[in-house]
């Protein structure tokens, strides 16, 4: 991997740390992240009349990708309703870079290294432990976590192959936004549009840099994977978990202590192993 590229996958860690954060500080952790992707989609729509637009080979992809990331992301906020968020998101977060290793190389006929392996494997293993530094153990919310993060390598592999065909990152990257958010948008205003309307209503302000952080990280990956293998970008993606606990740390005032910390510096050495792969 060149050096651009790993330092770009790095800032869209961040930017997906960033997020990420904006949803958690929110009240509601499901309206919250309709109101990014709400807001990723409106960017979006603006911006499509400008960009290249994606062939149509890729546009099946884009279909199942919608799909598979809308019922992710109301599982997720199933999840959080019965388990510990600091249990059940490394769970999603670690497990799901392995499935992708997996069927990268079984099936869609990427080649790693033994370095690289190594690198995926210490990450993923890093933040797996974080999952055993909450103080909950729900079974239920383990078996979602589990389900999230088939989807979660789900969508990343679908992605990956579909923006290889797109011949236009940009114009998959957008149309993966307006189309995610429209969807999730919709089923919001048919299932709870009083509840949804007025918190994005009195939390519009925060939803923008939301839309802006999740389109900007995404689109960055999936840029990467038109330049690496698609296991080693999930796996890079995933340090976002480092940078998530800085900002818990700095900006959200939460403890990060013990075994948190020593993840975090797993996560730091096997992303330095993915750059020498």
């Amino acid at each position: 991997m060149t050096l651009s590229v790993f330092c770009i996958l790095l800032f869209a860690a961040l930017l997906h740390a960033s997020w990420n954060a904006i949803v958690k500080s929110g009240s509601d952790k499901l309206y919250s992240a309709i109101a990014v992707s709400g807001s990723a989609a409106l960017i979006a729509l603006i911006l499509l009349p400008f960009s290249p637009q994606p062939t149509l080979a890729s546009v099946p992809y884009l279909a199942v990708s919608c799909a598979l990331q809308v019922v992710y992301t109301v599982l997720v906020a199933k999840t959080y309703q019965v388990s510990d968020m600091s249990q059940t998101y490394p769970l999603m977060r670690g497990t799901a870079p392995l499935l992708v290793a997996l069927v990268s190389v079984l099936i869609l006929g990427d080649s790693l290294s033994g370095v690289a392996w190594g690198g995926i494997a210490v990450i993923c293993l890093s933040i797996l432990a974080m999952a055993f530094n909450g103080r909950t153990r729900s079974r239920k919310g383990i078996w979602l976590a589990l389900i999230n993060s088939g989807f979660i390598a789900g969508y990343t592999l679908v992605d990956g192959t579909g923006v290889r065909l797109a011949g236009s990152a940009l114009g998959y990257t957008l149309w993966t936004f307006f189309l995610n958010g429209f969807c999730l948008l919709f089923w919001a205003m048919l299932a709870r549009r009083q509840e949804v309307t007025r918190y994005l209503l009195a939390n519009w302000k925060k939803g923008i840099p939301g839309g802006i952080g999740t389109m900007g990280s995404y689109g960055l990956a999936l840029w990467a994977m038109t330049q690496a293998p698609l296991a080693v970008v999930a796996a890079l993606r995933e340090t976002s978990i480092l940078f998530g606990a800085l900002i818990a740390f700095v900006l959200l005032k939460e403890q990060v202590a013990g075994l948190r910390i020593a993840a975090a510096c797993g996560i730091a050495a096997g992303a330095i192993l993915l750059r020498l792969s």
